[in-house]
């Protein structure tokens, strides 16, 4: 991994159009290892938990950036990055990772659900949020991914008081957990193991909103 961010670093510095097309076998090589990469991510993830996409190409975002509407006009990432979802309906929530020299980390869970889900996801809070609580407070989950992070709302959302005694959870508009990792994690032969270890730490969470998002408020499965 250590070739990868070592591309890295270099495209950082050199982020061109003329750069890169001269060195394009090198980034040819990268690609590989990180596809390489995503396959065996795959492979460990699917022996806790049932993963799409199914091959690891498909996993990774592409390098390319999109500069119609930024401001920013560099014409590539200088990361490699990759999501992976739960399969089959009953199984909510995703899984992405970050490589970039100084800055990798996994983060996972719901980014942006939509104004359904989010609703649904509030008032099955706002009835019971003991079970919820209590994955966030578990040491070991603590001790991994520290709080809850995610986009929030200044005050309270519509329909729900900011006097709510789990106003902090409520505010929630994108529910988040983010674990990093120092550069020389990455270089090791074990990563992929480590990466899927810290995916599946996250599995209380995701499998506590798997089932509030699967379920009507008196726990009767949805159709």
């Amino acid at each position: 991994m250590k070739e990868v961010f070592d591309f890295l670093n270099a495209l950082k510095s050199n982020n061109n159009r003329d750069w890169f097309m001269n060195h394009k076998p090198d980034y040819e090589q990268a690609h590989e290892t990180m596809i390489s990469f995503a396959e065996s991510l795959i492979i460990e993830m699917n022996k806790h938990d049932q993963i799409k996409p199914t091959t690891g190409k498909k996993s990774l975002f592409r390098i390319y950036r999109d500069v119609r509407f930024s401001k920013d006009k560099t014409p590539y990432k200088t990361s490699w990055n990759g999501r992976l979802a739960r399969d089959t309906d009953k199984l909510r929530g995703g899984y992405y990772y970050h490589l970039e020299p100084g800055n990798t980390f996994i983060a996972g869970g719901f980014w942006g659900p939509n104004a359904q889900d989010l609703l649904h996801i509030r008032k099955q809070i706002q009835q019971d949020s003991a079970p919820l609580r209590n994955v966030l407070k578990e040491k070991k989950f603590r001790d991994y991914f520290g709080k809850l992070e995610g986009e929030v709302v200044k005050t309270a959302p519509k329909g729900f008081s900011k006097d709510d005694p789990d106003i902090d959870l409520l505010k929630h508009k994108s529910f988040v957990l983010t674990h990093y990792f120092i550069d020389e994690e990455a270089y090791q032969k074990d990563f992929v193991k480590k990466i899927s270890a810290g995916f599946q730490n996250m599995r209380p969470f995701l499998n506590y909103m798997s089932e509030i998002l699967t379920t009507d408020l008196n726990g009767i499965p949805l159709v």
